[in-house]
């Protein structure tokens, strides 16, 4: 009987605190095991500064650090970096970096790309093999081409079958996607799963199939212990449990190599891109200046008919004067890219009426690419609409007018606005719109960048 342990983690998310203690955690680990450790993709998020200075390489070398084997992508290296930023990513890794379902525009692989391998832990021959979120209008915009991963699992599977004793995927898809692949691919023997950021203590089986999860930001490390009959040729046992990185004391060593990446990170940021006559103040439930300009800016970067995007995106206003990277970054952090959707004067009014409830307004969102707190008020640009009173304290949008024109119900109409409304359920018409075009890799703040440098 062989026992073998794979170690994971996944969705940290840029949360440097979480590395030195992991640190300590695999430091205490028992070297004699036959172990791996992997992640599973969105380790880096652009909200920290230090990601966004260095491009995400800072995470790569801190994986570097921590010994890590294996790593897969997720949305927040996929596509918050553009096609250069991705292809450099992982230039230094000295772990393997695997995606089956990511190509080259032509078909290829990228040259630092597995779609899986083989790993020989003790006498046990291990595949893991990679797959992320198929996001396939978006990386197709940044240059690369993404496939369905079920069809590409099925096209490996049956080889790693015969090649390997033990079959693990790690899945940056989510835990619905998790649960239709174990139901679909009885061979996988673990799915070590990220991107909705689930927390499965003992993992969950499906069949004989253990998926597991470890949630968000380091909370925990993820524990898979296997045990192989060599003469059965059969997985006799897998046993999944999460250990809270909370409990261990940071690592001094790792702390310290952290601490010297913000300095560095902090002189990148230094960088000016513009300067302000005037201050530019931001209120999330009432006008404000910043707002309303930054609805200008979409409106004219997404060449639409008007412009729109909430106060919380903005977290703060800017004094008049010299404007840095830093600056913009800290007050406008969100992996959040502009974006046109074209829709109906009727599907207009109704995003204007919802846009201005009082319940939108003081709506808190987590995900979506928002690093905010609140939505707050929604700034327009180049619309006005009467409104008329209702009793639950909201509005009824009577009219819309553009340009001095009455928009009609049938009407088109473009808005130059953010992609996060193309996500989750906020609002249904833009969410239903057919046609959408989305700005990559430009961020919200390189929107502003943009605008001030031309100043």
């Amino acid at each position: 009987m062989q026992q073998i342990r794979i170690l994971h983690t996944n969705d940290i998310h840029s949360h440097f605190d979480a590395y030195p203690k992991l640190a300590t955690f695999l430091k205490e680990q028992d070297s004699t095991l036959p172990s791996a450790l992997v992640d599973i993709g969105d380790n880096m998020d652009r909200f920290h500064p230090i990601t966004e200075a260095t491009g995400g390489k800072a995470n790569t070398s801190l994986l570097n650090m921590l010994g890590y084997d294996y790593a897969t992508f997720g949305n927040n290296e996929g596509i918050t970096l553009d096609y250069q930023g991705l292809s450099q990513l992982y230039k230094d890794a000295e772990f393997s970096i695997l995606a089956a379902n990511l190509f080259e525009a032509n078909g290829d692989y990228p040259d630092w790309v597995k779609p899986y391998d083989v790993k020989t832990m003790g006498d046990i021959k291990v595949a893991f093999i990679g797959v992320t979120v198929f996001y396939q209008h978006f990386y197709a915009l940044l240059g690369w081409k993404i496939e369905d991963p079920y069809i590409i699992l099925e096209k490996y599977l049956p080889a790693l079958k015969e090649e390997a004793d033990v079959i693990v995927v790690l899945s940056h898809l989510g835990i619905s996607d998790d649960e239709e692949m174990a139901r679909r691919f009885p061979e996988i023997d673990v799915i070590l799963g990220g991107h909705t950021h689930h927390v499965l203590p003992e993992g969950r089986r499906i069949g004989n199939t253990l998926i597991c999860g470890a949630g968000k930001y380091g909370q925990y490390i993820g524990q898979i212990d296997l045990g192989y009959d060599q003469e059965l040729k059969v997985l006799t046992h897998s046993i999944a449990k999460l250990h809270k990185l909370e409990l261990y004391k940071p690592d001094q060593q790792v702390t310290e190599r952290i601490k010297d990446m913000e300095q560095g990170a902090e002189k990148h940021l230094n960088e000016k891109v513009g300067s302000l006559e005037e201050s530019l103040q931001v209120e999330w439930f009432a006008s404000s200046i910043f707002p309303d300009l930054l609805a200008d800016k979409l409106r004219e970067w997404c060449e639409a008919d008007i412009g729109m995007v909430n106060s919380g995106v903005l977290l703060d206003g800017l004094e008049k004067g010299e404007v840095t990277l830093g600056m913009l970054h800290r007050i406008c952090p969100h992996p959040i890219n502009p974006c046109r959707v074209t829709l109906t004067g009727e599907e207009l009014r109704e995003v204007v009426q919802q846009a201005l409830h009082p319940d939108m307004e003081n709506l808190r969102v987590k995900g979506l690419g928002f690093r905010g707190e609140v939505m707050g008020r929604m700034a327009f640009s180049g619309v006005r609409f009467d409104t008329e009173p209702i009793k639950d304290g909201s509005v009824q949008v009577t009219d819309i007018y553009i340009g001095g024109k009455r928009l009609n119900a049938t009407d088109s109409v473009t808005v130059g606005t953010i992609d996060m409304f193309t996500f989750g359920r906020m609002y249904p018409s833009i969410i239903r719109a057919k046609e959408k075009k989305f700005f990559l890799p430009e961020l919200l703040r390189d929107v502003l960048a943009h605008s001030f440098s031309d100043n």
